[in-house]
């Protein structure tokens, strides 16, 4: 194993994550959990949907595993993401990555989270506390504009 993702709709389990890279030649494991935060660009957020265009999100979830793992020889990554609806505090996206060193380890952690928000198909709609919903672009921030950090 060097690459596993999955597409899930179930809470994501970071022991299992961390267990699943664990290699005694990797002195380093970094962890990356993406949770649904209480407010978005000033809105009272009370939860998210998920959606996706399951089979070419899973696809590309996979290619960026796989390319991640290349690029950072021994490096063994699992990411999971999340599908349906989910509340405060939930875990949308996991992702755990070990290498011996651990500079790879966290790059790679940090790699992978900004390809999965430029090229997989997943979608989230926010619940808002007023009643509302609405569909957020995951590549934009208000907050932060050009950062892309949702």
């Amino acid at each position: 194993m060097s690459a596993v993702a999955r597409l899930v709709d179930r809470p994501i389990d970071v022991s299992a994550l961390t267990r699943e890279v664990a290699d005694v030649g990797c002195g380093a494991t970094t962890v990356f959990l993406g949770t649904v935060r209480d407010l978005n660009d000033g809105r009272a957020v009370s939860g998210i949907d998920y959606k996706s265009y399951e089979r070419m999100a899973a696809s590309e979830l996979q290619a960026i595993a796989d390319e991640v793992a290349a690029r950072h020889q021994g490096a063994r990554v699992v990411v999971e993401h999340r599908l349906g609806y989910l509340e405060l505090g939930d875990a949308s996206v996991g992702i755990a990555v070990a290498h011996a060193r651990r500079a790879a380890s966290m790059d790679a952690a940090r790699t992978v989270i900004e390809e999965i928000k430029k090229r997989v198909p997943i979608w989230k709609r926010e619940h808002y506390v007023d009643g509302t919903r609405e569909w957020v672009d995951p590549t934009k921030s208000v907050a932060h504009p050009g950062q892309g950090d949702r």
